[in-house]
């Protein structure tokens, strides 16, 4: 016979964002004040570089906390997979590959910060002003934020995070409604909708107060779905 409380791997997933919310709120307000994240991000090599080895060592060690944050959404993928294997079994199994897939790709983008820029702007920082080696760093510098950052990180990992939302979403929904997830599932379409548009600010100026807005949704999205995770019943042994 079904238990009706939530399974272990749900409570887990459901903790699991939830701590991924709290600790982005406090990464992201860390950076927001310190190295005015995520501004800074549009500026070039000679002033984000300086200002990026002035974090000293307790900035580089919060980037690579704020880094490692998205691994959070794989016990989350888990947690989704497990908790509605049966009344949404594609839509969860598919939830986790994309949980997995967004944790990696925003991982990778992040984890430049305290890693190979880092490496950068040590060498900028003895390079001559106006010589060529400060103009190769500059290019390698640009092509990280390029290739890493905006394609890989915030493009990849966002849709990848956004159809993450929705598919969670979509399992609660399918849920029966005496269950009571149905307003956790509106958040999960919410927050899928908002990250979906906001997805292309690099492209387009149009959706920047989408955007902005998405940097409040998404914390909020994360508790609310972990809340609801936590919320699901059983649908069998874990």
């Amino acid at each position: 016979m079904t238990d009706p409380e939530p399974s272990a791997a749900a409570r887990i997933g459901g903790l699991s964002l939830i701590a991924a919310a709290v600790l982005f709120i406090a990464a992201f307000s860390y950076l927001a004040r310190t190295f005015d994240y995520p501004d800074v991000l549009d500026r070039g090599a000679a002033e984000v570089l300086p200002r990026l080895l002035a974090l000293g060592p307790a900035g580089r060690d919060v980037w690579a906390i704020y880094g490692l944050l998205p691994l959070l959404l794989v016990p989350a993928g888990v947690g989704v997979a497990r908790a509605f294997r049966r009344s949404a079994p594609g839509a969860s199994t598919t939830a986790l590959v994309f949980a997995a897939i967004s944790a990696l790709t925003m991982m990778l983008g992040l984890l430049r910060w305290p890693s190979i820029q880092w490496e950068i702007a040590q060498a900028w920082v003895v390079a001559p002003e106006g010589g060529t080696e400060r103009a190769s760093l500059a290019a390698v510098f640009d092509g990280l934020n390029l290739y890493l950052g905006v394609f890989i990180g915030e493009f990849v990992g966002e849709l990848a995070l956004n159809l993450f939302f929705a598919l969670t979403a979509w399992a609660m929904w399918r849920t029966p409604r005496t269950a009571g997830l149905r307003p956790f599932a509106w958040i999960g379409f919410v927050a899928a909708v908002s990250g979906a548009i906001a997805m292309f600010r690099n492209a387009t100026s149009l959706v920047a107060p989408v955007s902005a807005a998405n940097d409040y949704v998404l914390p909020l999205a994360l508790i609310g779905l972990g809340v609801g995770l936590m919320r699901a019943p059983s649908e069998g042994r874990d």
